[in-house]
């Protein structure tokens, strides 16, 4: 601590007064009148340490006009029940390693400044309904130990929870996270419902213990977070990265105008990723799903590269890169090439020799299939793609059996295509 702390005992923690040394709680009736007279609104008010109660608390409230200024409560203890409601803060607030034995309600508050909640323990419901606060909340490390409601909140310069444990039921529907959001090795022990919330979002290596539902119209990223629930995403005009992600119970993805990377994801439920609009799918690689559906997706640039269970991919009005045709001459094995135009995956592009294929999202396809050993929806893409398997594994594998196959493996298609 770096305050000097109340004479009363060794026990108290509370910030020392003077002339007396000791702090708001342990002042003498008449003491504590004085003291009480010395507050004004928009002035400091410093209770750091101090152990509050509910009539300590609405004293000191109607002491400051409820508009105190700059408010230190760092490691206070509040015993009663905390509402907060028609007070405005003209200045930052600190609470860092407070106390809250019973409920904490900032309902109908406002914060001018910034405030930092860091390390504090909520022993019972922690509400942050309709809060506005101008600048940014910190609650890194805090632990909330009953519901949490953070819904139609505004975070004027965001919002950051790194660490933070929400034992119960947490909601931020409707929360405006203004410069974003921070959930980075958060612990969700309920359902977490973070729907229609405005503003950029991070979950990296979060664990949703239960179900969670997140949203966003910005920026959403869930990387290596680990859910045993369900996972349900939906997210508009903006892009997820839920590379490395692992789920337990179903998956639902869903796009609008958007773009997802699902690279190294284990899905170990069914799971769905659907796009509207222009939304597009980058990576599949390393996926582990048994049950992976995809519907309504730019498909043209997604790699699938090392996809654990081909067999369950499920394509439905999809739209692939279309390759060149022409034949080709290269120095490497073999030297003449034969192309024709067909779809194909984004894995086959850099051994074709070029960046980008022509003609990108030319057409709409309904191929079940990605590589050898699924069962296929359509048999032309199911032969396309296998083409693209036979070259890529070629180009990794470097025997010239695999070379004379694909070779052989290319004029029966080509033969099959045009009869």
């Amino acid at each position: 601590m770096d305050w000097v702390t109340c004479a009363y005992s060794a026990a108290c923690t509370g910030v020392a007064r003077r002339p007396s040394g000791l702090c708001l709680a342990h002042l003498a009736p008449e003491q504590l009148g004085a003291a009480l007279a010395e507050l004004s609104p928009g002035r400091l008010l410093d209770l750091r340490g101090i152990t509050v109660t509910s009539d300590l608390l609405s004293m000191v409230l109607e002491a400051t006009g409820r508009r105190p200024g700059r408010t230190r409560l760092d490691r206070a203890r509040f015993t009663g029940d905390v509402r907060l409601a028609g007070v405005t803060f003209a200045g930052d607030v600190s609470l860092d390693g407070a106390r809250f034995d019973r409920l904490a309600s900032f309902f109908g508050a406002r914060f001018e400044g910034n405030v930092s909640l860091a390390g504090v323990r909520f022993g019972r419901e922690l509400s942050f309904h309709g809060v506005t606060v101008r600048g940014h909340v910190s609650l890194d490390r805090a632990v909330m130990a009953r519901d949490a409601l953070f819904s139609q909140a505004v975070f004027g310069h965001g919002l950051s929870c790194e660490r933070a444990r929400f034992d119960g039921y947490a909601t931020f529907d409707g929360a405006r996270l203004g410069d974003g959001a921070a959930f980075r090795g958060a612990r969700f022990g309920r359902t977490l419902s973070f729907r229609k919330v405005s503003g950029h979002a991070g979950f990296e290596a979060a664990h949703f213990a239960a179900d969670a539902y997140l949203s966003a119209t910005g920026r959403l990223s869930a990387t290596r977070a680990r859910a045993d629930g369900l996972l349900d995403v939906a997210v508009a005009r903006c892009g997820v990265d839920l590379r490395h992600v692992e789920v337990a119970g179903p998956t639902t993805v869903r796009l609008t105008d958007s773009q997802a990377d699902l690279e190294g994801a284990v899905l170990r439920g069914p799971a769905t990723v659907t796009g509207r609009g222009r939304s597009t799918l980058t990576s599949l690689r390393q996926v582990e799903a048994a049950s992976l559906g995809l519907s309504g997706l730019d498909l043209s640039a997604c790699r699938f590269a090392g996809l654990s269970h081909p067999a369950g991919v499920r394509v439905k009005d999809c739209t692939f890169a279309i390759t060149s045709r022409g034949v080709r001459m290269s120095l490497r094995w073999p030297m003449l090439r034969w192309f024709s135009r067909r779809r194909s995956a984004a894995d086959e592009h850099p051994l074709r020799g070029r960046a980008d294929p022509e003609e990108p999202g030319a057409s709409p396809g309904r191929p079940a299939t990605l590589h050898p050993g699924s069962r296929p929806g359509d048999r032309a893409g199911s032969a396309d793609f296998a083409s693209t398997s036979l070259v890529v594994r070629r180009r990794a594998g470097h025997g010239w059996w695999l070379s004379l196959s694909w070779l052989l493996y290319e004029y029966a298609l080509r033969l099959d295509r045009h009869r």
